[in-house]
């Protein structure tokens, strides 16, 4: 062994990464502690030489959490980690972003990079320090990568930024709460949230974070003057000239008049056929004796030929953005496109909007439930559950194609997750609206931005359903042509222009703010001048799309959505509860099968109760009061005879609440035979006029007394003279030392 370490304080917290201990067979190791936080991050890479014609960089990076390193169990039956949660593939995702523009182009190896949590601790957040680890672990390999790159979290409290604040803080409250990855001199990826925070806010904020990285990319710095790692080398790469001239001539008016078909499908099915037709002509040209390199494997030859060609195309797209200021469907750069909106296409759902925009497409859909249809968050890093979930679908037929069925992947929970975010800061406070929320978006077309066009089907179904959001939230997604030193930024993007282009910035926020902000950068950084620029004109375009929105729905319906369940929430006494539930759930699941209404009960003494129309909801409110209620003096109840008796009857008000009505209290009248007044089981309205020490109380059924005032009337008597041991009280008390004497008298 003969390990290399590095430590710095970073935030007031000691970090040091590590290498030449563990894991020594990776191709690049790093063990890394961050406070009680650590992780080790490993990376391999293929030693085979990868297939010539390979038109992708098969890079997979992975993300994986134990559960001991928060001194937990796993949940479920295996009580063993399975598959990533979703949290993990989140995370995942936000370490690859950074990463995979480091790369070189001509590196094409199958590249593993993956990061072990073995360690929690609360308050140095993992999710961000991965990052920066898995760049060192690269750094040190012999794979050959353009770093390093350093992330860092950071929130604005109460007016003050704060770099890698605690993970697992209750309450944070936090106006903004933002991941920024960066290298010396640029950010390369965003990824956050935020209060409606302005445009100045978030680029303050993204200048603090990109400053506060530095230290952990000197950090890496000197890890690898230590190590001195020798990296893999370029192989030359000889380029057939003559087959990519003729490729070029021979295509240059198809391609010309593909890019001014502004119809999306028609502009592939016309550029495929201009392929196959160009590669036609080449095995012709190598019949009649045309000398292109490797001219005696045809095969290589065509998969040159369609590699220039794909080149040729996004070549000639950026130019027409250069030279031209136009874009593929005729647009200027910061044109959005023409927007539709139907509200309440799903008749039997709690709310559902279409939003579409050019040729990107979603339905949003909400379904409000209580508090069972939480979803429970068991991860290492959080143990919580949540009353608002955001799930994104996208299915191939959106883009013309086939497609399995299949769980979504990590660029829907990305989506998902974006879209979540960006709708959370306008959702009413759960005090004032109790509702469990589920937004889903069905992608029916997809071209450019679709998590973006889910921001605004989810905001407007929700306010078609009726849930009170505070305003619209509309998103936005901007792209970037790099020229040399020129920077061209494009307002809603196609996804040619997402694929082709050097950057993909989502912003999405009300009139007031951004919401939600997510950037990932293909070239090696942007300039801070241009990300605000980009910012700003993100703004222009967003007023525009909420403009349109506003028009269309321009606050909450009034009413919810009559399928919707209708909730209430009462308050009752904690030692109630028992009475509620009753022995085995035997009370609550009476109400439940009586009345078909969800009842929940939480152990500070609120219940939730749940119905599919107002009427149910009442009787299940009725029933449970019946539980719970207290006998109150001077109220009125209807109640059910349960006995009869000479001297009176019984009357049950309540489950398990009976009192006594006296003969004397049924009517002004003198009754002299109680059964022949009231029989067993007659419902009877009743005025409680005494309730005793110990909880027994009495019932009357005359006039008179539901004319009067009981609880003034037992005021009254507690601040009589007889109250205070004189007046009547006395000769009362005389009377009884009497008759105490007369008694012992007979006794003698």
């Amino acid at each position: 062994m003969n390990p290399i370490k590095e430590t710095i304080l970073f935030e007031e917290k000691s970090l040091s990464f590590e290498t030449g201990r563990y894991a020594r067979q990776a191709d690049g190791s790093v063990w890394c502690s961050y406070g009680g936080t650590v992780m080790l991050a490993t990376v391999v890479a293929s030693k085979s030489e990868p297939p010539e014609d390979i038109s992708f960089f098969p890079l997979t990076v992975d993300y994986i959490e134990k559960f001991y390193a928060a001194g937990r169990f796993p949940g479920g039956f295996l009580k063993r980690e399975s598959q990533p949660s979703t949290a993990e593939k989140l995370t995942a995702r936000l370490i690859d972003r950074p990463l995979r523009p480091m790369f070189p182009e001509w590196f094409k190896n199958e590249t593993q990079v993956l990061v072990n949590l073995f360690s929690y601790d609360s308050d140095c957040d993992p999710k961000v320090m991965a990052v920066t680890c898995a760049s060192a672990a690269l750094m040190i390999s012999d794979v050959p990568f353009n770093g390093p790159v350093a992330a860092c979290r950071i929130s604005k409290k109460d007016g003050q930024y704060i770099i890698n604040p605690p993970d697992a803080e209750e309450d944070p409250g936090y106006e903004l709460d933002i991941i920024v990855a960066g290298n010396k001199d640029s950010i390369v990826m965003v990824e956050g949230e935020a209060l409606e925070a302005s445009e100045e806010e978030m680029t303050y904020a993204l200048e603090l974070a990109h400053k506060s990285i530095q230290p952990l990319l000197e950090i890496q710095n000197e890890l690898v003057k230590k190590v001195a790692p020798v990296k893999r080398e370029e192989k030359p790469v000889i380029v057939d000239t003559v087959l990519k001239d003729f490729v070029e001539k021979s295509v240059k008016k198809d391609v010309d008049k593909a890019l001014s078909i502004m119809d999306k499908l028609e502009r592939y099915s016309f550029i495929k056929e201009t392929k196959e037709k160009v590669v036609e002509q080449v095995v012709e040209e190598i019949e009649k004796g045309a000398q292109f390199l490797d001219t005696d494997v045809p095969e290589k030859v065509e998969r040159r030929a369609k590699t220039f060609f794909d080149s040729f195309v996004k070549d000639k797209m950026r130019q027409m953005i250069v030279k031209k200021g136009k874009r593929i469907d005729g647009r200027d750069l910061t044109t959005v496109r023409p927007i539709i909106i139907d509200l309440g296409v799903l008749p039997k759902v709690h709310g559902s909007a279409i939003f579409t925009r050019g040729e990107t497409q979603s339905l949003g859909t909400i379904t409000l439930g209580i508090g069972h249809d939480e979803q429970r968050v068991d991860t290492v890093t959080e143990e919580d559950s949540k009353t608002f979930m955001l799930h994104y679908n996208f299915p191939s037929f959106s883009v013309g194609e086939v497609g399995r069925l299949r769980p979504p992947g990590r660029r829907e929970l990305g989506h998902g997750n974006l879209a979540e975010r960006a709708l959370k800061p306008v959702l009413p406070l759960k005090e004032n609206f109790p509702y469990t929320i589920r937004v889903v978006s069905e992608i029916f077309e997809s071209n450019g931005s679709s998590s973006q066009a889910t921001v605004c089907s989810g905001s407007l179904a929700m306010m078609e359903a009726g849930v009170p959001v505070k305003k619209h939230v509309a998103g936005i997604a901007m792209g970037l042509i790099k020229e040399e030193e020129d920077y061209f930024i494009l307002s809603d993007i196609l996804g040619d222009e997402d694929h082709l282009g050097d950057m993909d910035f989502k912003v999405a926020g009300t009139k007031d703010g951004i919401t939600a902000i997510q950037m990932d950068i293909k070239i090696e950084g942007l300039p801070r001048e241009v990300m605000e620029r980009a910012m700003l004109q993100a703004k222009v375009g967003r007023m525009h799309i909420i403009g349109e929105m506003d028009k269309a729905l321009p606050g909450p319906r009034e009413e919810l959505s009559p399928n919707a369940p209708k909730l209430l929430c009462m308050k009752i006494e904690i030692d109630k509860i028992r009475d509620l539930i009753g022995t085995g759930g035997k009370n609550i699941r009476s109400i439940v099968d009586q009345t078909g209404a969800d009842i929940e009960v939480e152990q500070d003494g609120n219940v939730k109760i749940a119905a599919k129309s107002k009427d149910i909801l009442d009787e299940a409110v009725a029933m449970v009061k019946s539980f719970t209620d207290s006998v109150e003096l001077g109220k009125v109840y209807e109640g059910v005879v349960t006995r009869v008796e000479d001297y009176g009857a019984f009357v049950e008000i309540m489950k398990n609440s009976t009192g006594l009505l006296h003969v004397s209290k049924i009517s002004e009248e003198r009754v002299e035979n109680v059964s022949d007044v009231i029989k067993l089981g007659d419902k009877l309205k009743v005025i409680v006029t005494e309730i005793e020490f110990g909880g027994k109380f009495k019932l009357s059924m005359k006039p008179s007394d539901f004319e009067k005032d009981w609880v003034k009337e037992k005021e009254n008597r507690k601040n009589s003279p007889r109250s205070g041991g004189h007046g009547r009280n006395n000769s009362r008390g005389d009377r009884n030392d009497r008759g105490s004497r007369e008694r012992d008298s007979r006794r003698r």
